[in-house]
């Protein structure tokens, strides 16, 4: 057993209940021993009291059950052995009567009746209102209200039980009666403004709470605030106007009721419907009676006395109304629920978030979502990320900018690891682009719904194309800009390496070159054998220089494609790896027939990762044949197959990676693994790169190879 649920506390909380239960049953089979009809227990309050006394009773051990700590459960329980001693007071009183039981045993009866339910209504039920949900005050400052309470809940006791009036004709009266009771009538009324005061309050209470609360306690409170909105319409009239019927005090088991399913099951459906529906009726039910009103008064004199006024002026009243329903729900329906009835207003709002710029707006985006359809939440997905949010996060999402497992975010916007986590509270909606899902949606439910409803679904559907559109824009405005920060860092690399090798190689060399032949000179007709000897150490340097010169300029483009071209070079390199490291001979096939002058950039690209694949075959592959293809179409294709063994998925390593990087630096596509037949390297190119822009991916991508 759970510590916050000791078994003692709760077996006292059901026996408690279970003894406001038996009075109120006990109750009623003194009703029918005693012979009363139904408007006799009616008017003895034996129905109001019973109802009220099992309601509190029953909720307030089902919030005490479960939520023992909670002060709310223990109040309702009090609440309903009052209610539930009154209801078996009535009717134990005529019993004790009828049998001419003693008269102290019937006062003591009578006192019971009158001096038991006042606690309930004057105390416990407004100071329960006062704690809700978690059975602490709004704040400190409440403190004089919740006192309040207590200290002047005696004076409605007073004024229910200190009458002098017997509880039936000609039944015994109560012990505590107070002199003069009849003098204190404006106390009496004082105590009436008193209990409405304290109902006032307390609803002022909840509704700050719900102004300052969560989604969850806003839940909580919606059925509250509506149970006590329709008891304080019913009960007011009752307590201030004669006459009233006693019949709406059956409005106030909708507190305990309400009270009970927010504490323990707040989403047990969704609230906010109710409220719907019940604001429209309200809102109706107003209209009707005005509109009755007006036409009663119209017609009274015109047509009264001809037609008849009642049928007259129900079908003009019935024809009023008709059309006006459907409004009603429709304004209350986008109190509760947005925009989602009127799609095209919500994807025009999104239009002119995503109009002010496609990253820049994310944000923008989401808040009009959440704001247009009310959702609690809202928030874009990618890869794991979320792009931008708004609303509330329910547990286990996280705020823009973070991974949703938590965890860092790289420079472009993509968690390093982690998969996405999900709330039960959260429904992603799928944004795909040409065919591929390019991130989700995430929606936050509404109070109480399990699920979006087909309205909601219509409207997602419909916002999710050009959202789904923004984010792939936005994922490649992202890939852009990391690509190219990426060309800018390896053209910085390449000159730092080329200003390394000018200054610790080439610079020195030529330095020595200079002095050397200034040696040379001087000594040519002093010491001619110092000076020929000289002129050698010269002419060697020289040799070592241009050495020097021409690696860096092998290493910015290989020779042999301005030497030999493209395929060319590819077959002098094809005879260069026809031997494998075990000494095995390769026999390499190079097909390039039809081959159309390239540009710079693809012949670098293409040849790069050709001989790193053949290179590959006769390192790894242990294959006896290969054969490079070169194929121009609308694409160029470079493949390389072998007949080499298979043994298992490539693992990929730097030469790998390479080629990858260098198909995608000029928008190609590249494949390697094995197949059945062999391995197999593949890669495609667009033939309409453009040359400004291949200078400095040739630049970035020449750098790999000489690292």
């Amino acid at each position: 057993m759970k510590a916050d649920h000791p078994p003692n506390r709760r077996a006292l909380a059901a026996g408690l209940g279970g003894f406001a239960v038996a009075e109120v049953l006990t109750g009623l089979v003194l009703a029918v021993v005693v012979g009363w009809s139904f408007s006799t227990a009616l008017d003895s309050f034996l129905v109001t009291n019973g109802l009220m006394g099992f309601t509190f009773a029953a909720c307030g051990a089902v919030i005490a059950w479960h939520r023992p700590a909670n002060p709310i459960g223990w109040l309702f329980i009090a609440d309903g052995i009052g209610h539930a001693t009154t209801a078996v007071g009535a009717p134990l009183s005529q019993l004790l009567y009828d049998s001419a039981a003693p008269m102290p045993v019937q006062r003591f009866a009578a006192t019971v009746f009158l001096w038991s339910w006042p606690w309930s209504i004057g105390l416990f039920l407004p100071l329960a209102l006062l704690l809700f949900p978690d059975g602490r005050l709004l704040s400190k400052r409440w403190r004089p209200v919740a006192i309040g309470i207590i200290v002047t809940s005696p004076l409605f006791a007073l004024e229910m039980g200190a009458g002098p009036e017997a509880i039936f004709d000609d039944g015994p009266t109560s012990y505590l009666q107070l002199p003069g009771y009849d003098s204190l009538q404006p106390l009496w009324t004082a105590t009436e403004l008193r209990g409405l005061l304290a109902y006032l309050l307390a609803i002022a209470s909840l509704v700050i709470r719900y102004r300052r609360a969560a989604d969850t306690g806003r839940r909580q409170l919606l059925w509250l605030l509506l149970a006590s909105v329709i008891m304080i319409v019913f009960v007011t009239p009752w307590a201030l106007v004669s006459g009233t019927p006693i019949l709406v005090l059956l409005a106030i088991p909708l507190i305990p009721i309400s009270v009970a399913v927010a504490i323990v099951r707040h989403q047990l459906l969704d609230i906010r419907l109710v409220v719907s529906r019940a604001l429209s009726w309200a809102l109706l039910s107003i209209l009707a009676v005005g509109a009755y009103v007006a036409l009663v008064a119209l017609t009274d004199s015109l047509i009264s006395s001809r037609f008849g006024r009642s049928a007259t002026v129900t079908v003009l009243v019935a024809l009023l109304i008709a059309p006006v329903l459907p409004r009603l729900q429709r304004m209350v329906d986008r109190a509760m629920y947005g925009d989602r009835r009127d799609p095209a207003r919500v994807a025009s709002r999104i239009g002119e978030e995503l109009s002010s710029g496609v990253a820049g707006g994310m944000p923008g985006v989401v808040e009009a979502i959440r704001s247009a359809l009310r959702f609690p939440y809202v928030a874009v997905a990618v890869d794991d990320t979320i792009l931008a949010s708004a609303g509330v996060a329910p547990p286990g999402e996280p705020s823009a900018g973070v991974s949703r497992d938590g965890g860092p975010v790289d420079s472009a916007g993509v968690a390093r690891e982690g998969g996405l986590v999900g709330s039960a509270d959260v429904v992603p909606v799928e944004l795909s682009y040409g065919g591929t899902t390019v991130g989700s949606l995430l929606v936050g439910l509404r109070s109480g719904e399990s699920g979006l409803s087909q309205a909601d679904r219509n409207v997602l559907a419909l916002i999710a194309v050009p959202l789904a559109v923004a984010v792939h824009a936005t994922r490649l405005s992202s890939e852009l800009q990391a690509s190219r920060e990426h060309l800018v860092a390896a053209r910085e690399e390449e000159r730092r390496r080329l200003r390394r090798d000018l200054h610790d190689g080439l610079g020195p060399t030529l330095t020595g070159v200079a002095f050397t032949a200034d040696a040379a000179a001087n000594l040519i007709s002093a010491d001619p054998a110092r000076a020929s000897e000289l002129l050698g150490t010269l002419r060697t340097d020289t040799r070592a220089a241009i050495a020097d010169v021409r690696r860096l300029v092998d290493d910015l483009r290989p020779p042999a494609l301005d030497e030999l071209g493209l395929v060319g070079a590819l077959r002098q390199r094809a005879d260069q790896l026809s031997w494998r490291a075990d000494g095995a001979s390769v026999s390499v096939r190079v097909s390039a027939d039809g081959l159309p002058a390239l540009p710079a950039a693809l012949e670098v690209a293409a040849y790069r990762i050709a001989t790193e694949a053949l290179t590959n075959v006769v390192r790894h592959s242990r294959a006896t044949s290969a054969v490079l293809c070169l194929r121009c179409g609308p694409e160029l294709e470079v493949e390389v197959t072998d007949d080499g063994p298979p043994n298992g998925a490539w693992k990929p390593g730097v030469g790998l990676q390479a080629m990858r990087e260098r198909a995608a630096e000029l928008g190609g596509t590249f494949e390697a693994g094995p197949t059945p037949t062999g391995g197999r390297v593949h890669a495609t190119f667009p033939m309409t790169v453009d040359q400004e822009a291949t200078s400095q991916i040739r630049l970035a991508g020449d750098s790999k190879a000489s690292q």
